[in-house]
């Protein structure tokens, strides 16, 4: 069995969850028995506010239960050495958003790719080597 294991950020699960481009990528890559997804609190929290905003608290929850029925792992790190992880990044990288960050340190953390929609922020951590990013559009 070849495991391939991914952490997504926001605008994966988002469009995933919003029948977006690139939601049929994320739910293939999380289904897959084969693959692990996991999500940094961070952005499960990007994810909740944005469902929250749009269209309450109850509709927010139902967002981070459909996450979880589609084998998303939440996780919630959070000891000295990755915050400071995260904090690096984004010092050195000013126009990543923190959550991306988080999401970053977490995708280095488990040596795996950042699984994303956001070419705008994530591509200089692409290149600049922080850790390989998927994009999913």
């Amino acid at each position: 069995m070849n495991r391939k294991v991914y952490v997504a950020d926001a605008g994966a699960m988002i469009a995933f969850l919003r029948s977006e481009p690139g939601g049929d990528a994320f739910l293939a890559i999380a289904q897959d028995l084969q693959n692990a997804v996991f999500a940094h609190g961070a952005n499960l929290a990007e994810v909740f506010y944005d469902f929250r905003r749009a269209k309450g608290d109850g509709r927010a929850r139902e967002a981070l239960e459909t996450l979880t029925r589609t084998r998303v792992i939440f996780r919630d790190d959070l000891d000295r050495a990755f915050w400071e992880d995260a904090a690096r990044i984004k010092a050195d990288h000013r126009r990543v958003s923190l959550a991306d960050c988080f999401g970053s340190a977490l995708a280095r953390r488990i040596g795996c790719p950042f699984l994303s929609t956001d070419h705008h922020e994530l591509d200089a951590i692409n290149e600049a080597g922080v850790c390989p990013v998927e994009f999913i559009r």
